[in-house]
């Protein structure tokens, strides 16, 4: 059963904190878990790996180099998780590695994931899950690209509404702060623009302004950045998109019979029988650091999404249930290491 009301419908109160828009909610707890599907959690999701055309380009043993690159690191996640948790629950990590067929798809699944799986054995780093980033645009009959542009809610600059720059739905660029203005010349009715710095919202004493471009082309056809998709890929794993209620994917275990096209691949599948659920309470991603800037850009996108308080509650509370306290906003459940 999904839930008859919108987000909106709940009592929300935003307030500015900087580049991040955190939202303070009061739900009511006889409406709130059985109108929207519940996911199993594991603790925490441990990206690692995200797979481009050079990798597999370079060969299996490139794919191997990685796998063992990030091993040490999962270990370590592992046993902080180990240590926080109450012993009546045990650890419940799962491993993850997303694979880009959205940008420049190269080789097919049949001859790819059974690689990049042995790969990983070989390391001794079991992948619970393999997924592909076109999914991060459109899986099945859910357009997530478009469900997580609705979901955006932009920061305006501390004394501005917004009105002074495009809306993010219609230009295709987010800022965590204020954009430089552009300079101009003297007109009859009043003095040239000069140049300003730009100024980031959140602002530690110096800024670190971004603009992040969450799509070209036209609406109809638009190509989804990057960034843009990582985001998606971050939200997935947090386990807190849903669809009219429903979750947007469900991982699909794993058969030796695999397709010959991305397009019939699911879009997560499931590799070891017993692995820990896909989505998380919190996620870790052991990255190459060339991965550094698009995660800048993913951090400065979910600053500003506005996820649905029936699901935060939800999710808040199960964790509760189990002697954890999670952040109240999604993005601070998100942590890196860049190798």
């Amino acid at each position: 059963m999904h839930s008859s009301r919108s987000p909106k419908d709940s009592m929300i109160r935003m307030r500015g904190r900087g580049s991040r828009v955190a939202v303070q909610v009061t739900v009511d707890e006889s409406v709130t878990s059985s109108r929207v599907a519940s996911l199993p959690m594991a603790h925490v999701s441990i990206e690692v790996g995200h797979l481009y055309a050079e990798d597999f380009a370079a060969g299996p043993k490139r794919v191997l180099e990685m796998a063992r690159g990030v091993a040490p690191w999962v270990e370590a996640v592992r046993r902080s998780w180990s240590g926080r948790l109450d012993r009546r629950h045990p650890l419940r990590a799962s491993t993850c590695l997303l694979i880009d067929d959205y940008f420049t798809p190269f080789s097919t699944p049949d001859v790819l994931v059974p690689m990049i799986v042995n790969a990983y054995a070989e390391a001794g780093l079991p992948l619970d899950y393999v997924a592909r980033e076109s999914a991060c645009a459109h899986t099945g009959l859910v357009p997530l690209a478009e469900l997580v542009l609705d979901q955006i809610v932009e920061d305006p600059p501390p004394g501005s509404d917004g009105s002074n720059r495009p809306d993010a739905h219609v230009s295709g660029w987010l800022a965590n702060g204020k954009r430089s203005p552009a300079p101009t010349a003297a007109t009859a009715l009043g003095a040239p623009v000069a140049w300003a710095p730009p100024s980031q919202n959140a602002v530690n004493r110096h800024s670190v302004f971004i603009d992040v471009q969450l799509w070209d082309g036209p609406a109809k056809a638009r190509r989804w950045s990057c960034p843009y998709l990582a985001s998606i890929w971050q939200l997935l794993r947090l386990g807190v998109l849903r669809y009219r209620g429903e979750m947007v994917t469900e991982p699909v275990r794993w058969s030796p019979d695999l397709p010959v096209t991305w397009e019939q691949f699911p879009a997560v599948v499931q590799i070891q029988p017993e692995a820990p659920a896909f989505s998380a309470y919190q996620t870790f991603s052991v990255l190459d650091s060339r991965f550094l800037s698009v995660e800048h850009g993913v951090r400065a996108t979910l600053s500003q999404v506005l996820i649905d308080p029936t699901v935060q509650h939800q999710i808040i509370s199960r964790a509760r249930r189990e002697k954890l306290v999670l952040a109240e906003l999604p993005i601070d459940r998100i942590s890196y290491a860049f190798i």
